[in-house]
Protein backbone atom coordinates (compact mmCIF):
# COMPACT_ATOMS: atom_id res chain seq x y z
CA UNK A 1 0.00 0.00 0.00
CA UNK A 2 2.25 2.64 -1.27
CA UNK A 3 2.89 5.71 -1.21
CA UNK A 4 2.93 6.16 2.70
CA UNK A 5 2.43 9.53 3.95
CA UNK A 6 3.48 11.16 7.45
CA UNK A 7 1.77 13.56 9.90
CA UNK A 8 2.80 15.03 13.42
CA UNK A 9 -0.63 14.03 15.23
CA UNK A 10 -0.14 14.38 19.07
CA UNK A 11 3.07 12.31 20.49
CA UNK A 12 2.99 10.39 17.00
CA UNK A 13 4.56 11.12 13.67
CA UNK A 14 1.94 8.81 11.85
CA UNK A 15 2.62 7.38 8.60
CA UNK A 16 -0.35 6.35 6.82
CA UNK A 17 -1.62 5.76 3.11
CA UNK A 18 -4.12 7.74 1.69
CA UNK A 19 -6.98 6.61 -1.43
CA UNK A 20 -9.47 7.63 -2.68
CA UNK A 21 -10.86 11.42 -3.63
CA UNK A 22 -9.58 13.88 -1.07
CA UNK A 23 -13.30 15.55 -0.99
CA UNK A 24 -14.97 11.81 -0.34
CA UNK A 25 -16.46 10.99 3.02
CA UNK A 26 -13.45 10.29 5.46
CA UNK A 27 -13.09 6.90 6.50
CA UNK A 28 -10.48 5.74 8.92
CA UNK A 29 -9.32 1.67 8.49
CA UNK A 30 -7.27 0.91 11.83
CA UNK A 31 -5.35 -2.50 12.21
CA UNK A 32 -4.91 -4.94 15.15
CA UNK A 33 -2.29 -6.68 16.87
CA UNK A 34 -0.14 -8.25 15.24
CA UNK A 35 -1.21 -6.92 11.47
CA UNK A 36 -0.25 -4.03 9.76
CA UNK A 37 -1.94 -1.49 7.17
CA UNK A 38 -1.80 -4.34 4.98
CA UNK A 39 -4.81 -6.04 6.65
CA UNK A 40 -6.27 -3.67 4.46
CA UNK A 41 -4.65 -4.09 0.97
CA UNK A 42 -7.97 -5.41 -0.45
CA UNK A 43 -10.71 -2.80 1.44
CA UNK A 44 -9.41 0.19 0.69
CA UNK A 45 -9.20 0.09 -3.15
CA UNK A 46 -13.19 -1.07 -2.98
CA UNK A 47 -13.96 1.99 -1.09
CA UNK A 48 -12.08 4.13 -2.37
CA UNK A 49 -13.58 3.47 -5.94
CA UNK A 50 -16.74 3.95 -4.13
CA UNK A 51 -15.59 7.80 -3.72
CA UNK A 52 -14.00 7.33 0.31
CA UNK A 53 -11.66 9.03 1.19
CA UNK A 54 -9.60 6.21 3.02
CA UNK A 55 -7.07 6.52 5.36
CA UNK A 56 -5.16 3.25 6.66
CA UNK A 57 -2.60 4.74 9.36
CA UNK A 58 0.11 2.54 11.40
CA UNK A 59 -0.50 2.87 15.09
CA UNK A 60 2.52 3.58 17.33
CA UNK A 61 4.99 0.71 17.37
CA UNK A 62 4.30 -0.34 13.68
CA UNK A 63 5.86 0.58 10.48
CA UNK A 64 6.77 3.73 10.02
CA UNK A 65 4.93 5.49 12.56
CA UNK A 66 7.50 7.16 15.10
CA UNK A 67 7.05 8.85 18.48
CA UNK A 68 8.10 12.33 18.16
CA UNK A 69 9.86 12.36 21.56
CA UNK A 70 11.89 10.08 23.62
CA UNK A 71 10.61 10.90 26.74
CA UNK A 72 7.42 9.93 25.89
CA UNK A 73 6.05 6.09 27.64
CA UNK A 74 5.72 3.81 25.14
CA UNK A 75 1.64 2.82 26.02
CA UNK A 76 -0.34 0.54 23.76
CA UNK A 77 -2.65 1.08 26.22
CA UNK A 78 -6.88 1.67 25.04
CA UNK A 79 -6.66 5.64 25.97
CA UNK A 80 -3.63 6.08 23.82
CA UNK A 81 -4.54 4.38 21.34
CA UNK A 82 -8.41 6.49 20.90
CA UNK A 83 -5.90 9.45 21.49
CA UNK A 84 -3.98 8.31 18.37
CA UNK A 85 -6.74 7.95 16.16
CA UNK A 86 -8.23 11.70 17.90
CA UNK A 87 -5.56 13.59 17.27
CA UNK A 88 -4.56 11.92 13.69
CA UNK A 89 -8.43 13.35 12.61
CA UNK A 90 -7.11 16.70 13.78
CA UNK A 91 -4.53 16.58 12.31
CA UNK A 92 -6.11 15.96 8.66
CA UNK A 93 -8.66 18.36 9.61
CA UNK A 94 -11.39 15.58 9.32
CA UNK A 95 -14.93 16.50 11.87
CA UNK A 96 -15.74 13.49 11.60
CA UNK A 97 -15.24 10.28 9.98
CA UNK A 98 -17.09 6.62 9.67
CA UNK A 99 -14.46 4.51 12.04
CA UNK A 100 -13.71 1.09 11.12
CA UNK A 101 -11.45 -1.56 12.91
CA UNK A 102 -10.63 -4.86 14.73
CA UNK A 103 -8.35 -5.81 17.87
CA UNK A 104 -6.32 -2.72 18.93
CA UNK A 105 -7.54 -0.71 16.02
CA UNK A 106 -11.08 -1.65 16.69
CA UNK A 107 -10.55 -0.25 20.10
CA UNK A 108 -9.25 2.86 19.46
CA UNK A 109 -12.16 3.52 16.73
CA UNK A 110 -14.99 2.41 19.44
CA UNK A 111 -12.80 4.80 22.19
CA UNK A 112 -13.62 7.24 19.68
CA UNK A 113 -17.15 6.57 19.19
CA UNK A 114 -17.78 6.46 22.81
CA UNK A 115 -16.22 9.31 24.20
CA UNK A 116 -16.32 11.88 20.87
CA UNK A 117 -19.74 10.67 19.30
CA UNK A 118 -19.59 13.66 17.27
CA UNK A 119 -16.82 12.80 15.17
CA UNK A 120 -17.88 9.60 14.73
CA UNK A 121 -20.55 9.40 11.44
CA UNK A 122 -20.72 5.27 12.45
CA UNK A 123 -18.69 2.65 13.74
CA UNK A 124 -17.33 -0.69 12.44
CA UNK A 125 -16.03 -3.17 14.72
CA UNK A 126 -15.26 -6.70 15.08
CA UNK A 127 -16.16 -8.41 18.28
CA UNK A 128 -18.42 -5.73 19.21
CA UNK A 129 -18.14 -3.52 22.35
CA UNK A 130 -13.80 -3.30 22.34
CA UNK A 131 -13.41 -1.49 25.32
CA UNK A 132 -11.33 -2.75 28.28
CA UNK A 133 -13.23 -3.73 31.53
CA UNK A 134 -9.64 -3.32 33.60
CA UNK A 135 -11.45 -3.41 36.72
CA UNK A 136 -12.64 -7.13 36.14
CA UNK A 137 -9.27 -8.45 34.31
CA UNK A 138 -7.90 -10.38 37.27
CA UNK A 139 -11.45 -12.37 36.86
CA UNK A 140 -10.96 -15.81 35.66
CA UNK A 141 -12.77 -17.11 32.34
CA UNK A 142 -13.96 -20.46 31.48
CA UNK A 143 -10.79 -22.69 30.80
CA UNK A 144 -11.26 -22.53 26.99
CA UNK A 145 -11.04 -18.85 27.27
CA UNK A 146 -8.15 -18.76 29.17
CA UNK A 147 -6.04 -21.34 27.07
CA UNK A 148 -6.47 -18.71 23.97
CA UNK A 149 -5.13 -16.25 26.32
CA UNK A 150 -2.11 -17.67 26.54
CA UNK A 151 0.26 -14.85 24.50
CA UNK A 152 -1.00 -12.28 27.31
CA UNK A 153 -0.34 -14.06 30.29
CA UNK A 154 2.88 -14.72 28.38
CA UNK A 155 4.22 -10.94 27.29
CA UNK A 156 3.28 -10.66 31.35
CA UNK A 157 6.37 -12.32 32.12
CA UNK A 158 10.08 -10.81 31.17
CA UNK A 159 10.49 -14.27 29.43
CA UNK A 160 7.51 -13.55 27.15
CA UNK A 161 9.47 -9.89 26.59
CA UNK A 162 12.83 -11.20 25.81
CA UNK A 163 10.93 -13.83 23.66
CA UNK A 164 9.21 -11.55 21.70
CA UNK A 165 12.36 -9.79 20.94
CA UNK A 166 14.24 -12.75 20.20
CA UNK A 167 11.74 -14.12 17.87
CA UNK A 168 9.09 -11.32 16.42
CA UNK A 169 8.43 -13.18 13.39
CA UNK A 170 8.19 -16.28 15.31
CA UNK A 171 5.14 -15.42 18.00
CA UNK A 172 3.69 -13.40 15.15
CA UNK A 173 3.42 -15.41 12.52
CA UNK A 174 2.13 -18.57 15.30
CA UNK A 175 -0.87 -16.05 16.74
CA UNK A 176 -2.01 -15.60 12.85
CA UNK A 177 -2.12 -19.65 12.08
CA UNK A 178 -4.05 -19.82 15.91
CA UNK A 179 -6.49 -17.30 15.26
CA UNK A 180 -7.39 -17.22 12.02
CA UNK A 181 -7.58 -21.51 11.48
CA UNK A 182 -9.30 -21.25 8.27
CA UNK A 183 -7.68 -18.43 6.53
CA UNK A 184 -4.58 -19.77 4.34
CA UNK A 185 -2.39 -16.63 3.96
CA UNK A 186 0.81 -17.44 2.38
CA UNK A 187 4.92 -16.68 3.68
CA UNK A 188 4.99 -13.63 1.01
CA UNK A 189 1.36 -12.10 2.82
CA UNK A 190 2.88 -12.42 6.50
CA UNK A 191 6.34 -10.86 5.65
CA UNK A 192 4.50 -7.85 3.81
CA UNK A 193 3.08 -7.12 7.32
CA UNK A 194 5.94 -8.40 9.77
CA UNK A 195 8.17 -6.02 8.21
CA UNK A 196 5.90 -3.72 10.30
CA UNK A 197 7.12 -5.51 13.44
CA UNK A 198 10.53 -4.33 13.21
CA UNK A 199 9.73 -0.77 14.31
CA UNK A 200 11.79 -0.02 16.85
CA UNK A 201 9.19 0.72 20.08
CA UNK A 202 7.28 -2.78 19.01
CA UNK A 203 7.92 -4.58 21.55
CA UNK A 204 7.80 -2.18 24.30
CA UNK A 205 4.45 -0.89 23.36
CA UNK A 206 3.45 -4.50 22.78
CA UNK A 207 4.42 -5.80 26.21
CA UNK A 208 2.73 -2.63 28.35
CA UNK A 209 -0.49 -2.90 26.47
CA UNK A 210 -0.72 -6.62 27.83
CA UNK A 211 0.40 -5.46 31.12
CA UNK A 212 -1.76 -2.44 31.39
CA UNK A 213 -5.11 -4.24 30.73
CA UNK A 214 -4.88 -6.42 33.43
CA UNK A 215 -3.84 -3.61 35.73
CA UNK A 216 0.07 -5.00 36.10
CA UNK A 217 1.41 -1.75 34.97
CA UNK A 218 0.59 2.06 35.82
CA UNK A 219 -0.66 3.80 32.13
CA UNK A 220 0.80 6.92 30.82
CA UNK A 221 -0.20 9.75 32.96
CA UNK A 222 -1.31 12.09 29.87
CA UNK A 223 -4.25 9.23 29.22
CA UNK A 224 -5.40 9.12 33.02
CA UNK A 225 -9.02 11.63 32.36
CA UNK A 226 -9.38 9.07 29.32
CA UNK A 227 -8.55 6.19 31.03
CA UNK A 228 -11.26 6.99 33.81
CA UNK A 229 -14.18 7.90 31.30
CA UNK A 230 -13.48 4.48 29.77
CA UNK A 231 -13.69 2.78 32.82
CA UNK A 232 -17.49 3.51 33.28
CA UNK A 233 -17.90 1.46 30.40
CA UNK A 234 -19.82 4.45 28.24
CA UNK A 235 -21.89 3.86 25.71
CA UNK A 236 -22.26 3.70 21.80
CA UNK A 237 -24.65 5.92 20.51
CA UNK A 238 -23.39 5.99 16.65
CA UNK A 239 -24.75 4.18 13.80
CA UNK A 240 -23.25 0.85 14.76
CA UNK A 241 -22.15 -2.67 12.52
CA UNK A 242 -20.29 -5.20 14.85
CA UNK A 243 -19.20 -8.60 13.79
CA UNK A 244 -17.56 -11.56 15.45
CA UNK A 245 -15.88 -14.66 13.08
CA UNK A 246 -17.30 -18.42 13.63
CA UNK A 247 -13.42 -19.45 13.25
CA UNK A 248 -12.13 -16.61 15.51
CA UNK A 249 -9.43 -18.77 17.60
CA UNK A 250 -9.06 -15.58 20.18
CA UNK A 251 -12.58 -14.69 21.05
CA UNK A 252 -15.41 -16.44 20.41
CA UNK A 253 -18.15 -16.08 18.72
CA UNK A 254 -21.01 -13.76 20.88
CA UNK A 255 -24.56 -13.02 19.59
CA UNK A 256 -26.07 -9.78 19.06
CA UNK A 257 -27.30 -9.78 23.07
CA UNK A 258 -23.79 -10.26 24.61
CA UNK A 259 -23.03 -6.80 24.38
CA UNK A 260 -26.60 -4.97 23.80
CA UNK A 261 -26.46 -2.84 26.60
CA UNK A 262 -23.08 -1.12 25.69
CA UNK A 263 -25.15 0.37 22.46
CA UNK A 264 -27.74 2.98 22.55
CA UNK A 265 -27.91 3.80 18.88
CA UNK A 266 -28.79 1.63 15.76
CA UNK A 267 -26.41 -1.87 15.83
CA UNK A 268 -26.57 -4.41 13.55
CA UNK A 269 -24.62 -7.48 14.92
CA UNK A 270 -23.31 -10.18 12.01
CA UNK A 271 -21.49 -13.27 12.43
CA UNK A 272 -19.44 -14.47 9.48
CA UNK A 273 -18.98 -18.00 8.86
CA UNK A 274 -15.52 -19.35 7.73
CA UNK A 275 -13.56 -16.11 9.38
CA UNK A 276 -11.41 -15.89 12.30
CA UNK A 277 -9.40 -13.07 14.03
CA UNK A 278 -8.38 -10.97 11.16
CA UNK A 279 -11.46 -10.21 9.28
CA UNK A 280 -10.53 -7.45 6.91
CA UNK A 281 -8.21 -9.73 5.26
CA UNK A 282 -9.60 -12.54 5.17
CA UNK A 283 -13.13 -11.00 3.44
CA UNK A 284 -12.33 -8.10 2.09
CA UNK A 285 -15.61 -7.37 0.43
CA UNK A 286 -17.66 -7.88 3.71
CA UNK A 287 -15.88 -5.66 5.58
CA UNK A 288 -16.12 -2.69 2.64
CA UNK A 289 -19.55 -3.38 2.15
CA UNK A 290 -20.43 -2.96 5.95
CA UNK A 291 -18.20 0.24 5.54
CA UNK A 292 -20.30 1.29 2.96
CA UNK A 293 -23.61 0.77 4.30
CA UNK A 294 -22.55 3.23 7.11
CA UNK A 295 -21.11 5.86 4.56
CA UNK A 296 -24.14 5.18 2.62
CA UNK A 297 -26.46 6.02 5.82
CA UNK A 298 -23.93 8.97 6.53
CA UNK A 299 -24.37 10.69 3.07
CA UNK A 300 -28.36 10.02 3.40
CA UNK A 301 -28.58 12.48 6.01
CA UNK A 302 -26.61 15.28 4.46
CA UNK A 303 -28.71 15.22 1.84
Amino acid sequence: MTPIKHINAGVLDIAYHEAGPAGGPPVFLMHGFPYDIHAYAEVAPILAAAGCRVIVPYLRGYGATRFRSDTTPRSGEQAALGADLLALMDALQVPRAVLAGYDWGGRAACVVAALWPQRCAGLVSFNSYNIQNIARAMEPDTPENEHSLWYQYYFHSERGRAGLAKDRRGVTKLLWRLWSPTWAFDDATFERSAAAFDNPDFVDVVIQSYRHRFALVDGDPAYAEIESRLAAHPVISVPTITFDGIDDGVRPPADASAHAHRFSGPRSHRLVPGVGHNMPQEVPRVFADAVLELVAGQTAQTV
